[in-house]
């Protein structure tokens, strides 16, 4: 594929999204500073239209944004001596950094860094259809709600005059009809998906810090 191709459809891309989604590079977090890196990249994938690329980001800085929120709690923030590093971040760190997506909200819930909204989202909705969906590639929540049997239509085109027959095919259980919806539905949630999470960043930071 020639280079031209890819550069007018960035360019073109940029000039249709960049005006929206600009406003996400516009943020300084106070403890989640390891966010940076990850949330520029983001948002690039979303100005790019890399949608399921942007899901499976966006899972991986909500995963990490729970056990960091897990950690800063119990360890504190702020500056400290550099030889006291090991100490501060050792217990904490073996403690959450291994848990499971459905623990880290729960703790988090007990520990008063998410609301039972929050809570509620993350371990219904985030957890099946995201995380599930996109990082563990299973497609069955996202498609639960499509019909057993979709009518579709057969026939010749060199006797175009012929009936079409009728066929159902059942869009779940077939990989190319499963990679048409779950791109469809990566078009469709991936920035909301990413702002809840980003929104959700900057909400536990804030309650980390009220707590000390």
């Amino acid at each position: 594929m020639d280079k031209e191709i890819f550069e007018k459809s960035f360019i073109e891309k940029l000039d249709k999204n960049f005006p929206e989604l600009s406003k996400n590079f516009d943020f300084r977090f106070k403890i989640f500073s390891e966010f940076n890196t990850l949330i520029f990249e983001l948002n690039k994938c979303l100005i790019l239209e890399l949608n399921r690329a942007s899901i499976t980001l966006t899972n991986h800085l909500l995963e990490r944004l729970l056990k960091l929120a897990l950690i800063y709690n119990e360890s504190g923030f702020g500056p400290t001596p550099l030889e006291e590093w090991n100490e501060k971040f050792g217990e904490p760190t073996k403690k959450y950094n291994s848990i499971s997506l459905g623990n880290s909200i729960e703790l988090c819930k007990k520990k008063n860094l998410i609301t039972d909204s929050e809570k509620n989202i993350l371990f219904n909705t985030i957890r099946v259809l995201m995380r599930n969906g996109f990082s563990h590639a299973d497609s069955t929540y996202i498609l639960a709600n499509i019909p057993d049997e979709t009518p579709m239509y057969v026939g010749n085109l060199k006797r175009p005059n012929d009936n079409l027959k009728e066929i159902g095919v059942n869009q779940k259980i077939i990989p190319t009809f499963q990679a048409i919806q779950m791109e469809s539905f990566a078009k469709e949630n991936a920035k909301p998906y990413f702002h809840f999470v980003f929104d959700l960043t900057h909400k536990i930071e804030n309650r980390i810090i009220d707590k000390k």
